[in-house]
């Protein structure tokens, strides 16, 4: 137990740390945007002609507009709450695999010895269960315990073979993919846009600027400036700043959907009829190199983790 305590602890660490790490990254990549726009247009110009509160009001609002006409309300719903997650580490790290290869292995092994039907009370009430039960970190993601409680339930039943589960496997997968990609598929959409939204701006400003053709030619320089930087800043704020949180949440779906591939080829090589060992290595196989554990390390832990 209490190595299985520490290995959720190093976990969570090793979460944080990655968390950390992105937060940093997105901020160091925002200043060298900022410092090497403003910076060098600073060596030869004056800041203070790119502040124009109200075309900064009217791109940012025009975006939001753009935004919330564009899509229904579960879609922003689940845009919003993607973004925070964007300064997260995922949660699906070299630990988290580690358990839930072993998991798997726990869970096959006891099918293997004492029947599918020995499982029955694990997938039906997996709080209760004392092999979920040693793996907290797992069990209460919702969506990976879903996904394994169902597929050991047909297994249970009996009623489909491997060809069938499989096919109904990569459906699923497939719709939670494209679930999980949704608010990237947002996010460039609202990056695609707001460069047009600047050109909306900017031929606000020239408009304005053709009302006072008689104006000295201080006074409509100063005006023809301010225009163009409806156009400057729609195609910073979306090159700059929306399109990096929008392949940020791309790359974030998917690895969010590697657990659920490696959890498909451990039940598919069960089902195969290869023992735990041997389909837990099929899952293996399918991590990322980054997060894999190497065969040696896979061994030594189930081998530490048995009779536990």
């Amino acid at each position: 137990m209490f190595t299985i305590e520490l290995t959720y602890k190093n976990s969570a660490l090793t979460e944080f740390r990655r968390g950390w790490g992105l937060r940093m990254f997105l901020i160091i990549g925002y200043v060298i945007i900022l410092a090497s726009a403003l910076g060098t247009y600073a060596v030869h110009g004056s800041l203070l002609a790119l502040w124009v509160p109200l075309e900064y009001v009217a791109i940012v609002g025009i975006s939001i507009g753009y935004f919330v006409a564009s899509n229904n309300m579960g879609v922003i719903k689940g845009t919003l709450g993607a973004i925070p997650g964007v300064l997260k580490g995922g949660k699906y790290n070299k630990a988290y695999y580690v358990d839930a290869l072993a998991m798997l292995f726990e869970i096959l092994g006891k099918v293997r010895k004492e029947g599918l039907m020995s499982i029955e009370g694990d997938i039906e009430n997996p709080e209760s269960s004392p092999i979920f039960g040693k793996y907290p970190n797992i069990l209460h993601d919702h969506h990976v315990m879903e996904f394994v409680c169902d597929y050991l339930r047909m297994m249970v039943g009996g009623n489909l073979n491997t060809t069938e589960i499989e096919s109904l496997m990569d459906v699923e997968l497939e719709v939670h993919h494209h679930e999980a990609a949704e608010p990237a598929h947002v996010m460039a959409n609202v990056a695609g846009a707001v460069p047009a939204v600047g050109i909306i701006v900017a031929v606000m400003g020239v408009v304005n600027v053709m009302g006072s053709v008689g104006s000295p030619p201080a006074v409509l320089g100063k005006m023809i400036g301010g225009a163009l930087v409806g156009t400057f800043l729609g195609i910073l704020i979306s090159y700059g700043f929306v399109e990096p949180v929008a392949k940020l949440l791309e790359q974030k779906a998917q690895a969010d959907g590697t657990i659920f591939k490696t959890i498909k080829m451990v039940l598919l090589a069960s089902m195969s009829g290869y023992a735990p060992a041997v389909a837990v290595e099929f899952g293996r196989k399918t991590l990322p190199g980054h997060d894999r554990p190497s065969f040696r390390e896979l061994e030594e832990e189930l081998k530490a983790r048995k009779g536990k």
